[in-house]
């Protein structure tokens, strides 16, 4: 029985499956259209596809979680290497001041790369649409409250998990689950 087991172990470690459970699967993220910190149209569809991305709703004057969670977000991108199929989006909460010169300053600071880190605005409907329905977090209203969660999302589409950002621990799991779902 013991050669058996160890045979079997074997066997998986040499055609490099794993132990670990697969990531659940909490629904997909419908296709939606945006503006990025360029004033560009931001399609998922075109720029998401295939790619493995965390996403996170902030705003810029946010005197909150929202500088940790950026700054957090620029750890996750150093972590991947550039050139993967990875994206990272920040989705704004406060469309009213969040405009793209906004949002391209505010990826300055925190020294987003333009081609793997997207900064979008859009109209409050439709943020709201993806924060609360699309995404299953908080609702958009006009307090500027959020979530402080992050969303792994896969290349398909689908929400593979949330990580909250205050809780330390969760930022090395979530660059972990993204090589998961990136393999």
């Amino acid at each position: 029985m013991k050669r058996l087991i160890s045979f079997a172990l074997g066997l998986l470690l040499l055609t490099g499956c794993s132990l670990e459970p697969a990531l659940p699967s909490f629904g997909v993220v419908p296709d939606f259209v945006l503006t990025d910190q360029a004033g560009r149209k931001f399609s998922s569809k075109e720029q998401l596809a295939g790619r493995v991305w965390v996403a996170d709703f902030v705003y810029t004057t946010c005197p909150g979680p929202c500088p940790r969670m950026s700054s957090q977000m620029r750890r996750i991108q150093d972590a991947i290497k550039p050139g993967s199929a990875f994206a990272l989006v920040s989705f704004t909460v406060d469309p009213d001041n969040d405009t793209p010169p906004v949002l391209a300053e505010y990826a300055k600071r925190y020294k987003a790369d333009p081609a793997r880190w997207f900064f979008l605005t859009g109209s409050k409907a439709d943020l709201r649409k993806l924060s609360y329905d699309a995404f299953h977090l908080n609702e958009i209203g006009g307090n500027l409250e959020h979530s402080t969660r992050f969303t792994l999302v896969d290349g398909m589409g689908r929400i593979r998990g949330y990580y909250e950002t205050s809780e330390p621990e969760n930022i090395p799991k979530l660059i972990a689950d993204i090589k998961r779902v990136s393999e």
